[in-house]
């Protein structure tokens, strides 16, 4: 009995050592991760030693951007009233906080290796933790000098000083005990991780990046709720509720200008689903070229207007079709004089719009189903052409027949996305004289929000759309599963 009891106590100890080295492992991870996150927050910055620094940055731009952090110091640095040095020592601080966070999220990362990796990697948030400590000290260093002239700077000691502070310790203390009792031996020749750990990794930036663009702005829509004007502080005593969603339903100026906007977006969208099919049919004619040169070079100059920004197209559009362009240059060499502003007029706006965006997306759009064509099986064209199938009855029985559900999807995805056409194309070519039919509902919410300031209202308009358009998809992922029985999400 004594030696089973034994045994049973052997295999147990390797399972709690492992579990508590996981735990362990786990809480550098997190704690890490809380660290990145909290770097670019605003109102966690532990930089911000005083009131007279930008309460909008973060840690990270404190440690990147001098000319951010000290934006209105200019002035003292001249008089002499506040030492450059100071605010030197606190980016540089700064700098060392950012470091050691990276430090600490690196060896977080290869804590999902093997032993080796994680033997190695347990030393980084060691020195991270290490490194955020003398940052952190810094960071106190500069705002005891700063101090010296409290009436003047207004010196202010950061709460998220405390945040960073603890994080710190928590990870340098972990280290500590995983170095001491819990460091994994290195059995393996050469540093792995898992293949679901490594991919997971390689998502990561992309995952982060999305939070950040895409999912952090939505606490911005608690600006619908605020009597806010750009500059001031949200508070309790500006919040109004619901009143600026009713405005939608009861001011009627506001029912006028989101009606013709939404005509405009309506009638926009509408021309781009109905020529929504010309990519696919360039493809399918591209693929028919014999010359591989020749198909490359028309590829590459229908493509490379994709990546030129809408200014400098609009710059090339006002070089032609403005009153001395070379539009009108060219018609007084067929004696046909004119001094219209082709780019300037109203007319046809919505057509012109509509062609300027094929011109720069065809070849860019073009490129999905080239990568489908190339899936398609070689054999049922050698098949068709066996059987004394021409050039346009395989391109009509088996190219585009292969495309379809291609185009299908896609066609969805644009239909889903119906009220969002962008905001660049026409914020640069928007004039006084076209204005009232080239304004889509995004430009709308740009006019109103940055140059009207009615940041409120535009915010309402925002989340309608957002919300409009989640509606829509979820509507069109169900005719999918309906029509082709599979669904787009």
């Amino acid at each position: 009995m004594k030696e089973v009891n034994n045994n049973l106590k052997k295999a147990k100890t390797p399972k709690i050592h492992m579990t508590s080295s996981l735990i362990l492992y786990g809480a550098v991870r997190v704690l890490s991760l809380c660290a990145f996150i909290f770097m670019f927050f605003a109102d966690l910055n532990p930089g911000r030693i005083s009131l007279w620094i930008n309460k909008n940055i973060s840690l990270f731009t404190t440690g990147i951007s001098f000319s951010d952090l000290t934006t209105r110091f200019a002035a003292l640095f001249r008089q002499g009233v506040v030492d450059r040095s100071t605010f030197e020592l606190l980016s540089i601080a700064s700098t060392m906080v950012i470091i050691g966070i990276i430090a600490c999220c690196i060896g977080a990362c290869m804590s999902m290796g093997n032993n080796r990796m994680k033997s190695r990697g347990i030393w980084l948030p060691l020195a991270g933790s290490v490194t955020m400590i003398a940052g952190l000290a810094g960071i106190y260093l500069s705002y005891s000098q700063l101090s010296a002239v409290a009436e003047r700077v207004q010196v202010n000691f950061p709460s998220g000083f405390y945040w960073y502070a603890a994080l710190a310790i928590l990870i340098f203390v972990i280290t500590v005990i995983i170095l001491v009792f819990k460091r994994p031996a290195a059995v393996e020749k050469k540093m792995a991780m898992p293949e679901k750990y490594s991919l997971f990794l390689m998502l990561l930036p992309i995952l982060l990046l999305t939070f950040v663009f895409c999912y952090l702005p939505l606490w911005g829509w608690r600006y619908a709720f605020y009597d806010y004007t750009a500059g001031e502080t949200l508070s309790a005593d500006k919040f109004v509720g619901f009143e600026w969603f009713s405005m939608l339903f009861t001011n009627s100026a506001t029912i006028n200008d989101v009606t013709r906007v939404l005509t405009n977006t309506f009638a926009m969208s509408g021309l781009g689903i109905l020529v929504s099919w010309v990519p696919m049919v360039f493809a399918v004619f591209l693929n028919e070229i014999r010359s591989t040169r020749f198909k490359r070079i028309v590829q590459t100059l229908t493509t490379i207007p994709n990546f030129i920004s809408w200014v400098l197209i609009y710059a090339i559009a006002l070089a032609i079709f403005n009153s001395e362009g070379l539009f009108n240059s060219v018609l007084s060499l067929f004696g046909v004089t004119s001094s219209t502003n082709w780019l300037m007029n109203a007319d046809n706006i919505w057509i012109k719009m509509l062609l300027w965006g094929m011109w720069k997306g065809l070849g860019w759009s073009a490129i999905i189903y080239i990568a489908a064509i190339t899936g398609i099986d070689p054999q049922l064209y050698e098949a068709a052409t066996i059987d004394g199938a021409g050039r346009f009855q395989r391109m009509w029985y088996i190219t585009l027949p292969s495309l379809l559900p291609t185009y299908l999807v896609l066609l969805l995805l644009t239909v889903a996305g119906f009220l969002s056409n962008g905001l660049e194309q026409y914020l640069v070519f928007q004039n006084a004289n076209n204005k009232d039919v080239i304004e889509v509902l995004d430009l709308y919410v740009f006019n109103i929000g940055i140059d009207g300031g009615r940041i409120p209202l535009s915010t309402v308009i925002g989340m309608a759309k957002s919300l409009i358009s989640i509606a829509l998809l979820f509507l069109v992922n169900k005719v999918s599963k309906i029509i082709r029985g599979e669904s787009i999400i």
